[in-house]
């Protein structure tokens, strides 16, 4: 019995130990700044970052931090993956979570591909499983992998007025994720309402997809249509490169959003 306990005290120890270990690198990573050629390379690689106030960008570099330690990154089809790559990526992805407690919990890998790549799709009718093959610019997994492609990836973040950015989509999908499944409905912030989150968006929705098979071009990419989650990503795309015009269109589209990140870009 004495064993035992003597067993059970030393595993509780190190299970503590392990624990409190990494909530101190943890704390001390969001506190430490980027080094002085890190910010110059993501604000020239992300210049979006340009027009964060500075309390916000102080917070950002924090996260950035955490999020280069948590994730590694591998490049496919040959491609050497840069220092200038692990960044760009890292300060698009942690836009998202910069002002709220949300975090990439789940995410341990990211697999860069030089440009576009083939993906195996299967789709389920019946019994009948039939796998085919498309070519694809980013992907996200629940426990899994983001995958992005680098071409896209960098010209995302160096348009940043085009409501055009595959690293915020595929990151706003790992958000949704995060409750358990990709339908579009994230968890929200402590507090916020998910009956009007839930009111809004499924009526934006269905407005969507109407003006898309009216040939109406909006603020939101066609592909928003292609369900509830791509409408999620889409929006959030245009939430940060579009601020002002998805505010004049879609007004409850932004303000539910500027809640969930606790973020106003129209007011940068």
């Amino acid at each position: 019995m004495v064993i035992f306990l003597t067993l059970l005290f030393i595993i509780t120890a190190a299970i503590s130990a392990r624990f409190w270990a990494k909530y101190r690198k943890r704390k001390k990573l969001l506190s430490t700044a980027l080094l002085d050629h890190q910010r110059a390379i993501i604000l020239e690689k992300v210049p979006i970052i340009q027009k964060i106030p500075p309390e916000l960008r102080y917070t950002l570099e924090g996260k950035i931090n955490v999020f280069l330690d948590q994730v590694d990154f591998y490049g496919c089809d040959g491609l050497d993956v840069t220092e200038e790559m692990e960044l760009s990526i890292a300060a698009q992805a942690c836009l998202l979570i910069m002002n709220s407690d949300a975090w990439y919990k789940h995410l341990r890998t990211n697999l860069i591909y030089p440009g576009a790549f083939k993906s195996q799709q299967a789709s389920h009718s019946g019994y009948i499983i039939t796998e085919h093959e498309t070519v694809r610019l980013g992907e996200s997994w629940s426990y899994g992998p983001v995958v992005l492609s680098w071409a896209h990836s960098e010209q995302g973040a160096i348009n940043h007025e085009d409501g055009q950015n595959v690293v915020l989509h595929e990151f706003a999908h790992q958000i949704d994720q995060l409750s358990g499944h990709t339908d579009g409905a994230p968890i929200l912030r402590k507090g916020q309402s998910f009956a009007d989150w839930e009111r809004v968006f499924v009526q934006a929705y269905k407005d969507h997809v109407q003006n898309i098979e009216k040939g109406r071009k909006t603020v939101l990419d066609a592909y928003g249509a292609a369900g509830q989650e791509e409408f999620f990503a889409v929006a959030v795309e245009v939430f940060f490169e579009k601020p002002a015009r998805l505010k004049r269109e879609e007004p409850e589209v932004y303000e539910q959003l500027s809640e969930l990140f606790q973020l106003d870009p129209t007011a940068w």
